[in-house]
Parts: structure tokens; sequence; C-alpha cells
């Protein structure tokens, strides 16, 4: 028994493997966002720490501005075309 021809055109195999990639990014940034809220947990109250505290909250505030663009761009954008 040999293996079934892929129904899909080149143009739907070349957007899958790209939207593979888009996934393997949001894997990603969610990993990071989880590991930064770990390692906030885990810091203590020395000035070092404490300075540490204030870059991983920047860093999460903008890692969940990446997660939240990605989502929406990539899963509940639409057709449509955004320009900004």
């Amino acid at each position: 028994m040999g293996a079934q021809p892929d129904p899909r055109d080149d143009s739907q195999q070349a957007r899958e493997r790209a939207m593979t990639e888009v996934s393997d990014v949001l894997t990603n940034v969610e990993h990071a966002i989880v590991r930064a809220k770990k390692a906030r947990t885990r810091l203590g109250s020395s000035p070092e720490e404490h300075n540490a505290q204030l870059a991983l909250a920047d860093a999460l505030r903008s890692l969940e501005a990446v997660r939240k663009r990605l989502q929406r761009d990539t899963y509940f954008g639409g057709d449509e075309l955004r320009l900004v």
C-alpha cells in the first residue's frame, strides 16, 4: 500500500509550514512568560533582586503584548491586511 497523494496544493502546504513556524514562536513566548513568572516568585528582596524584579515585570508586559498580538493577528485576524 502506497502513501496517499497530498490533496493540498503547494501554496497551501507552504502556508501551513509558515503557520507552524508562527505557532512555534508563540509556544516559545508562552514558555518565556511562564519562566519569567516563576523567576519573579523565586527572587528575594535584595537590591539586585529588586532590579531583576523590575526587569522581569517589564519583560512580562512586553511578552504578554507580543503573545496577544500574535494570537490576534495569526488566529483571529481574518483576511484583512493590517498596515500598522
